[in-house]
């Protein structure tokens, strides 16, 4: 089980380990032992995920999130398999505690008086010099 606040945990059937073989630096270790970890987490189907908890994780997951609704962490960072497994539960409770913060709603503003003022000013004077720039009409043409 996954604690991700007081009110929301992960059960364990909604959590999906696979270990492989780790890619980069670490010698003979590489090559025999699988310490990279893919952590899976049927986000789409987990009963403590409110529906506007669940847009805001698949909007923070990006391409971590699957078609099916599970959402993929991979992590390979050390060499111990136990290390590994505890960074991508991390990474995981981190990105759901991010999507249970509601955004802010914007609040619409209006410009000021007097920046309207300042714009138009400001138009007015490009609209005069880009009016000088005409050809030059002498008085016998």
């Amino acid at each position: 089980m996954l604690r991700i606040s007081d009110e929301i945990t992960i059960e364990d059937w909604e959590l999906t380990e696979q270990f492989m073989r780790a890619s980069g630096p670490g010698g003979q270790n590489v090559n025999k032992v699988a310490t990279a970890v893919e952590l899976r987490f049927e986000a789409a189907r987990s009963p403590g995920l409110t529906a506007p908890i669940k847009a805001r994780l698949k909007r923070l997951a990006g391409r971590r999130w699957t078609k099916d609704g599970a959402l993929v962490i991979q992590c390979d960072e050390t060499r111990s398999q136990a290390r590994n497994r505890e960074i991508a539960r991390e990474r995981l409770a981190d990105l759901i505690r991010k999507a249970l913060v509601a955004p802010k709603r914007r609040i619409k503003t209006k410009p000021t008086y007097g920046s309207q003022q300042r714009r138009l000013k400001a138009k007015k004077e490009r609209g005069e010099v880009k009016s000088m720039r005409g050809k030059v009409r002498g008085e016998d043409g």
